[in-house]
């Protein structure tokens, strides 16, 4: 059942001047003017070589337009590797455009927004092949394979088939022919594409990862600091590599993976790493999942002592999400990548309605949990809470109960970047709502230049006047006339 957004009262500028969302809240040794927070949002708006582009810098420039506390710059990959247009920190070539990025946010913000940045791992993920490109060139025939093509073409009185021509007789099998014959692994690769792991073992490049990662997320960090921003994110959530290794699916052997301590044991290396490259005084959190929300996932007790130990390790905030993994997404296309959005966990993540088993305010039962766990231990971590939060009422509440400390709100952001701004001014009347129907999701699961189906037909009004690579969709949020920063920025005395 699609919901219309949800009901609310506005409130006026004296009341959200009183209010805890509009209070200053402090995140390590960094104040933020409010408790409002941009999480990461990937815009796809990077060059293929991970180089920050004029489209990026409008993107973020438009969001400082409404004065959050806190933006968090997308996902920025920390190996100096091809990735296509996500942007990249893995080596000191990147750290120019990284500084236009913060400076933007500051600036266009006239300082009241403070610039975080994302930082992740992830491993390969190829496009599902087509059955022909499989087994006559990925797939690797061994003597049990023969076995079973004879168990299943039995009555047919085939004898053994030489392993040279198992490739070709397989192409002339069905699919539930090759289910049976294929390695469950194997079967998984042919429908859904190749995937590394962390449990690859077998792999060199996984089974070094302790090895690796901790140096290079320590190394990005430097950067990230270089590059003048205020704090980074470390990407420990959904389907990328650190979330991969909490996940109680890590079964390695290696003493990184089994038990708790096994899956904490890397991340708690790289966020260690990260503290002493960069010192005590840098803010450095870190995003990860309150609910894997995956059949053998972990769930909120297990997230509760994952809170614990980045507190112990010293995480100077937390940001909870919920769900997208890769375990249960939709089997894609031929062409296509799989996608961690797509399944059930794709859904507790990011609905694209909400609905009586889905409501506003979804993950809020998360992050109060995850807080409560913290205070009751004595750490006073600030705890960033998301999911379907798009009214002043229910951030309010939240921050009144003790749910979170800070409120972060992706889609609602997106389809108004000054709703902080304008809540603030009493102006609540004025919010261009978010419908939650996930069309920016759609763009991003194509990586096309994500955009919002509310603003980015919109073409009078003026502001940027950039455009879609098909020229139909507008690549920033139409402008606000009533904003005072919109008119500096525009004017060019934004200091």
């Amino acid at each position: 059942m699609i919901h219309p957004p949800e009901p609310t009262v506005w409130p006026t500028a004296s009341v959200a001047a009183e209010s805890r969302l509009y209070a200053p809240v402090r995140v390590g040794r960094i104040i933020l003017g409010s408790s409002t927070w941009v999480p990461a949002m990937v815009p796809w708006r990077a060059t293929d070589s991970g180089f920050v582009t004029d489209s990026l810098l409008a993107w973020y420039g438009r969001f400082a337009e409404g004065a959050p506390g806190a933006i968090v710059v997308e996902a920025t990959g920390i190996r100096d590797v091809p990735s296509g247009p996500l942007l990249r920190i893995g080596h000191s070539r990147f750290i120019p455009g990284l500084r236009q990025v913060a400076d933007s946010i500051h600036q266009r913000s006239r300082g009241r927004t403070k610039a975080f940045i994302q930082i992740l791992d992830f491993l390969p993920v190829r496009r599902r092949p087509t059955p022909e490109a499989y087994f006559l060139r990925y797939w690797r025939p061994a003597e049990r394979h023969r076995l079973r093509l004879r168990e299943e073409t039995a009555e047919l009185g085939e004898d053994l088939v030489p392993i040279e021509q198992l490739p070709g007789r397989m192409l002339a099998l069905t699919p539930s022919e090759w289910r049976r014959i294929l390695d469950p692994r194997e079967f998984e690769d042919l429908e859904r594409g190749r995937r590394d792991r962390v449990t690859d073992l077998d792999n060199p490049d996984v089974r070094t990862l302790p090895d690796v990662l901790p140096g290079l997320f320590a190394d990005a960090a430097a950067r990230a600091f270089e590059a003048g921003f205020d704090g980074v994110e470390l990407h420990f959530a959904h389907a990328y590599t650190m979330a991969s290794f909490l996940s109680a699916l890590n079964t390695r052997t290696d003493g990184y993976g089994g038990s708790l301590e096994g899956r904490l044991r890397l991340p708690i290396e790289v966020l260690r790493a990260v503290r002493r490259r960069v010192g005590d005084d840098a803010l450095v959190g870190l995003r990860f999942l309150g609910d894997e929300s995956i059949p053998g996932g972990y769930g909120i007790d297990t997230a509760c002592q994952y809170a614990l130990a980045f507190a112990r390790a010293g995480a100077q905030f937390l940001s909870v999400s919920r769900g997208g993994k890769f375990e249960d997404a939709r089997v894609p296309r031929i062409g296509e990548a799989v996608y961690p959005y797509t399944g059930d966990s794709g859904s507790a993540c990011m609905p694209s309605s909400t609905d009586a088993e889905v409501p506003f305010g979804r993950n809020l039962s998360l992050s109060l949990a995850i807080r409560t766990t913290l205070r009751s231990e004595g750490f006073e971590v600030p705890v960033v809470g998301a999911g379907g939060i798009a009214t002043f009422a229910r951030a309010e509440a939240a921050l009144s109960t003790g749910a979170l400390d800070i409120v972060a709100a992706a889609r609602q952001s997106l389809a108004d970047p000054d709703w902080w701004e304008k809540v603030r001014t009493g102006r609540g009347l004025e919010v261009r709502r978010c419908s939650f129907t996930n069309y920016c999701e759609g763009l991003d699961q194509r990586h096309r230049e994500v955009t919002c189906r509310l603003w980015d037909r919109v073409f009078d009004g003026g502001g940027d006047g950039a455009r879609s690579v098909d020229g139909k969709r507008r690549l920033v949020a139409p402008p606000w006339e009533g904003s005072v920063l919109h008119e500096g920025a525009k004017k060019g005395t934004v200091p």
